[in-house]
């Protein structure tokens, strides 16, 4: 409690907004992989199309690529942000997503519902960039990092939400309804709308600029000679994430359900036991994301960027690569190695504090909206190449493990970012 007093109501209640809305983005985004199976086994045969293992694959690797099309075409929510204020493009991004993941709860065919993923990726996509912006320039300089990270543990908590979800609503009541739970946070945007003000520093910069600011003139500076390089550098960081994630983490559910099944279990067991598998790689992720700002605040954001890569890289090439074969006790060592991965994931958190370090205040948000969403094009296509891979080969496993050489690639560019350690947000 000591901590919060130190705080304005303002700060602590753009702080909740913001946590909030980024459980609920977990949340929804998470719900897709968890209702993968049933959805596609339901949705294909009335799309005209056998609803095999290998065209589940195919088509969830497809959905998974348009969804992150979405999600990358986000990038628009950033310059709105900047020009136009962080609170209230907050509102317009949650409203968004909750209102297409509801009308998912509808759709009576694969296209339909790859039309409504896709528009729900692109109010998804909105949210990161523009709560980890309102909480930097909000919060007192010496607790930002902590603010930011914090704030960035509300997505796994939305893991946790999905799985209890799926435990008590999906297993028992159908695909459906998962998408219906998807479309509550839409109630959020009242309560953001009455009680969040903008940040003091956003105004005042809005101000200096005045009406001559537009929209495009915040994706134009990121490409200026002064942020260029660590625009460049920061969109390939975050290709390197998120197809960490994408490809391997949400596979972690469709994987613990093919290998339940395999052993013996029953359809409702494996339901429960995906549950438990996205619980513990949520819960393991809350604890990285406690981590990474004592580390941050240490050796320094490149090096702890560093180190979570380096724990993401082994645990996709071990849960998938082998585990995923194993012939016996597969489902206890692939929970263990779910934590790794859930450990691992913990990486995205040191951008939301980092990327905000590195730009001005007029154009913060479209730094952040365009280093994390444009990267999802790229993550799109290796997310299609490994649904194509899945086809291909007739197993899961041997594609998703080969996702975990990006990490490699993104070990190797890590020291040429821009280290901000002990710099004050820029003005």
């Amino acid at each position: 409690m000591t901590f919060w007093r130190r705080l304005s109501v303002n700060q602590v209640r753009s702080f909740w907004a913001a946590w909030a809305g980024w459980t609920m983005d977990g949340m929804d985004s998470f719900i897709y992989s968890l209702v993968l199976v049933p959805a596609l086994r339901d949705l294909l045969p009335k799309s005209g199309i056998a609803p095999t293992p290998a065209n589940v694959g195919y088509y969830g690797g497809l959905l998974f690529a348009l969804f992150m099309i979405g999600w990358g075409t986000a990038l628009i929510w950033g310059p709105i942000a900047d020009r136009f204020g962080r609170v209230r493009t907050m509102m317009f991004s949650i409203f968004c997503f909750s209102a297409f993941t509801l009308l998912s709860a509808f759709a009576e065919g694969v296209w339909t519902l790859a039309f409504l993923r896709f528009f729900a990726g692109i109010g998804i996509g909105g949210e990161w960039s523009i709560g980890a912006s309102l909480i930097s320039e909000e919060w007192p300089e010496h607790l930002r990092t902590r603010g930011a990270a914090w704030m960035h543990t509300g997505y796994y908590f939305g893991f946790v939400l999905a799985a209890l979800a799926n435990y008590f609503i999906g297993a028992r009541l159908g695909w459906r309804y998962m998408f219906v739970v998807g479309g509550l946070p839409a109630l959020l945007v009242g309560i953001i709308r009455n009680n969040i003000r903008e940040p003091e520093r956003w105004i005042e910069r809005m101000g200096i600029l005045g009406e001559e600011w537009k929209i495009h003139h915040a994706l134009t500076v990121l490409f200026s000679p002064k942020y260029r390089r660590r625009t460049i550098l920061n969109s390939t960081y975050l290709i390197v994430s998120l197809a960490g994630l994408w490809a391997g983490s949400v596979y972690v559910p469709a994987a613990i359900t093919y290998i339940a099944v395999n052993s013996g279990r029953t359809t409702l067991i494996a339901a429960h036991m995906a549950s438990y598998s996205t619980a513990l790689l949520g819960t393991a992720t809350v604890l990285g994301a406690l981590i990474v700002p004592w580390l941050a605040e240490r050796v320094g954001r490149r090096v702890t960027l560093a180190l979570f890569y380096s724990v993401m890289l082994g645990a996709i090439w071990l849960a998938f690569g082998y585990v995923f074969y194993f012939q016996h006790n597969a489902v206890a060592v692939f929970m263990v190695c779910a934590f790794l991965l859930g450990l691992g994931g913990a990486n995205f958190v040191v951008y939301s504090f980092w990327l905000t370090e590195q730009y001005a205040t007029e154009c913060r948000a479209s730094a952040f909206a365009f280093t994390t969403n444009v990267g999802r094009f790229a993550a799109a296509g290796f997310t299609f190449l490994v649904g194509a891979g899945i086809r291909h080969f007739r197993t899961m496993g041997t594609p998703v493990a080969m996702i975990a050489l990006a990490f490699v690639v993104g070990l190797c560019l890590i020291p040429f970012g821009e280290e901000t350690k002990g710099r004050s947000l820029p003005l």
